[in-house]
């Protein structure tokens, strides 16, 4: 039975029972419109780990075009479906007013990595995926989280603000699943 929680609060509370009884516990951070990739991501944590947590958050900030961020399709129904044909044991729907109380006011800026490939074309970007991820592995407390390889900048740049800010989680990187026809 999947388990929905609203609030990074609720979660919170939810997780400290857990670590009090020593159970691990993978996550997925994603926004939504899940496919196979990211399933494969809740498969590789739900076998390395006694629980998964997925997050569903289409995160306003790292879209530097408004129109990118209102057609981002949003299919919320269809991916607590899958969710729970793959056993996710819970799934963090967070709201942007928890997640950004600020405003968005204080976020993490790299300054190398990030303002090259696709942060050259994209200003802001990696600000609020990095800022977003951070937020969420702190809500998460997870043992570990999971990554597709498919975004290698992405990747790298998450893997070196969990190492800059010792953060405890450890990121672990999947293959790239591909479609039969490659995509």
């Amino acid at each position: 039975m999947t388990t929905i929680v609203e609030t990074p609060s609720a979660w919170r509370g939810e997780r400290l029972a857990q670590t009090q009884t020593g159970l691990t516990l993978g996550f997925v951070p994603t926004m939504g419109a899940l496919h196979e990739g990211h399933l494969s991501l809740v498969r590789r944590s739900r076998a390395e780990n006694a629980l998964t947590l997925v997050s569903i958050f289409v995160n306003p900030t790292q879209f530097d075009d408004s129109a990118d961020l209102a057609q981002y399709p949003r299919t919320l129904e269809r991916d607590l479906s899958m969710l729970r044909e793959e056993g996710t044991d819970f799934v963090l729907l967070p709201r942007e007013a928890a997640l950004y109380p600020d405003g968005y006011r204080y976020r993490v800026t790299e300054a190398g990595l990030s303002t090259a490939l696709e942060g050259a074309h994209r200003p802001g970007h990696f600000d609020g995926v990095l800022t977003v991820v951070l937020k969420l592995l702190h809500i998460a407390s997870a043992d570990r989280a999971y990554f597709g390889e498919k975004d290698w900048q992405q990747l790298t740049l998450v893997r070196g603000m969990v190492d800059a800010f010792f953060l405890p989680t450890t990121i672990v990187g999947c293959a790239t699943v591909r479609e039969s026809d490659g995509l």
